[in-house]
């Protein structure tokens, strides 16, 4: 009887191109969990958050940032949060579960979306053609947190840094979205 070994694929396969001043990379070193909160939980979860992370509950549309395994906690919905941290395995939810204990429900989403981030001088140019979220650094600054809609796909937009942002989509549309996006990334045109 022959042998199989699966192996696991990444949603776009590790892309990364340079195009005029801007990279686009899909981030494959990254966990993304979702939390929510139980009925009357929330004080135990900020305690677990606090002690584990050294972070708060964030504001809607805003993240908090932790220097622990990089990670970043934001709000999607009432009593739902995603985290986002460095991580490489298939057990990101049994790592959070260690640290936040039994304060939160989990579900480990990191293979149902892809994330690419976007970096350099042209990536808000770049966006601009694609997202109809306001992302000038006075409206949207570094910390900012959105859920849109780019060329008819669902999209969470995270303003990392200056000139960095990260864009997490469904896994099933993955190819689509980075279409959208490297379009967008040809046809910028030059500063004149």
């Amino acid at each position: 009887m022959p042998e199989y070994t699966l192996t696991a694929n990444t949603p776009l396969d590790g892309f990364s191109q340079d195009f005029v001043g801007v990279s686009i990379k899909e981030v494959n070193d990254r966990a993304i969990v979702s939390i929510a909160v139980p009925k009357d939980g929330e004080k135990e979860l900020v305690d677990a958050l606090a002690s584990s992370y050294q972070i708060e509950l964030p504001k809607t549309g805003l993240l908090s940032a932790s220097s622990r395994d990089n990670a970043v906690l934001f709000s999607m919905a009432q009593d739902q949060y995603f985290f986002i941290f460095d991580y490489e395995g298939n057990a990101a939810a049994s790592t959070v579960r260690n640290d936040l204990g039994e304060a939160v429900y989990l579900t480990d989403q990191s293979d149902s979306y892809v994330m690419i981030r976007l970096s350099g001088i042209n990536s808000r140019r770049l966006l601009s053609r694609i997202c109809p979220v306001d992302i000038h650094p006075s409206v949207f600054p570094v910390g900012s947190v959105a859920r849109t809609i780019m060329e008819h796909l669902g999209a969470t937009i995270i303003h990392e840094g200056e000139d960095s942002f990260l864009l997490l989509s469904a896994r099933s549309s993955a190819h689509s979205f980075l279409e959208s996006i490297e379009m967008s990334a040809v046809n910028i045109e030059p500063i004149s």
